[in-house]
């Protein structure tokens, strides 16, 4: 099931707009390639985290 203009996993609900916007993001594109809604919802957070930490560390580099 996609989600879409604010209706998102529950276990979305405490995390920042902007991971939590990038976890739905990537959850739903998993989706459509067929993958499962507790996997693509597990792989869509896990993947958003890594998506801000590289791009947190590529900016610390980038300010060095």
């Amino acid at each position: 099931m996609p989600w879409y203009n604010g209706d998102y996993p529950q276990s979305y609900k405490n995390q920042p707009e902007k991971l939590r916007q990038k976890a739905v993001e990537i959850a739903n594109a998993l989706l459509e390639e067929g993958i499962e809604d507790g996997i693509a919802i597990a792989t869509g957070l896990k993947r958003a985290r890594e998506y801000f930490k590289k791009k947190e560390k590529d900016q610390d580099k980038r300010d060095v």
